[in-house]
């Protein structure tokens, strides 16, 4: 029997130049689930996503999967994409062990928090401003070239990933430090700056995007202190959920967030397209 996709709509492209297809997936032409692959802007073509991969049950367990997702890559490669990365639920282990047979690694996990209606009180000597536009502009250019050296580290040739890491952060923050919704506070130590913390706040739940404490300070309960006043200023502006992303590797940062209550709500898996 022959395993095939078929797409249900045209080829969308959207002002920004992403990709986007939904397909079905045919056992002889007998549609047996669906697929849904697109590309997104920060990235351009450089990578594209699987969003979505659903197979029905009578038809699981026979590697229907397998090679729906193989024949996604040959479409992200008609795209002209040189990766591939898969979003797969923490509840998903069948899905999971399909993208790790076919050579998929794990590159980076959401995580989230249930807030409570108390926002928490940050360590005695410690206490948060806003950060200034000075700060602001020292703290951006670090932050950008810090973003794009991830990316070299996960095969993005270094000229598109500085490229990757200023276009995605002029799309989230057209307005810098001015952006709605968006809050960047300095935390000080008795009186000494000694960590930055950037926290979105859109209207379903709080984000974090960057927390970091400053080198010279690190390994003296800072990143958790930094944390804390994520929570504190989710909660004061009304969210009851926080969530944030964490990159593979990064044992220390992961360790914080796991003993501070944040729980796995998916991961990014990715592949070179040879």
């Amino acid at each position: 029997m022959t395993t095939t996709l078929r797409p249900t709509e045209p080829l969308q492209r959207a002002e920004d130049g992403t990709r986007s297809r939904r397909y079905q997936v045919c056992v002889n032409s007998r549609p047996v689930g669906t697929v849904h692959l697109c590309t997104l802007p920060q990235f351009g073509d450089f990578m594209a996503r699987i969003l979505d991969l659903r197979i029905e049950e009578p038809d699981r367990r026979r590697g229907r999967g397998t090679v729906a997702a193989l024949a996604a890559e040959e479409v992200a490669r008609g795209w002209g994409c040189r990766q591939i990365e898969a979003l797969v639920p923490a509840d998903s282990g069948a899905a999971l062990r399909l993208v790790d047979a076919l050579g998929y690694v794990h590159r980076n996990r959401g995580m989230e928090k249930q807030l409570g209606d108390t926002a928490p009180s940050l360590p005695a000597g410690s206490r948060d401003r806003p950060m200034t536009e000075a700060e602001f502009e020292a703290w951006l250019a670090a932050e950008t070239d810090g973003y794009a050296r991830v990316w070299i580290e996960r095969g993005v040739p270094g000229t598109e990933a500085h490229e990757m890491s200023r276009r995605g952060h002029a799309m989230v923050l057209p307005q810098g430090l001015a952006t709605e919704g968006m809050r960047f506070s300095v935390l000080e130590h008795d009186r000494t700056p000694v960590g930055t913390l950037w926290v979105a706040l859109p209207e379903d739940k709080a984000y974090v995007y960057d927390v970091e404490a400053d080198a010279a300070h690190r390994g003296q309960g800072h990143g958790r202190t930094l944390m804390l006043l994520a929570e504190a200023q989710a909660i004061d502006a009304g969210r009851r959920v926080l969530g944030l992303n964490v990159f593979a590797g990064n044992t220390p940062a992961e360790r914080l967030y796991e003993s501070l209550g944040y729980r796995t709500t998916g991961y990014v898996l990715y592949k070179p397209l040879l």
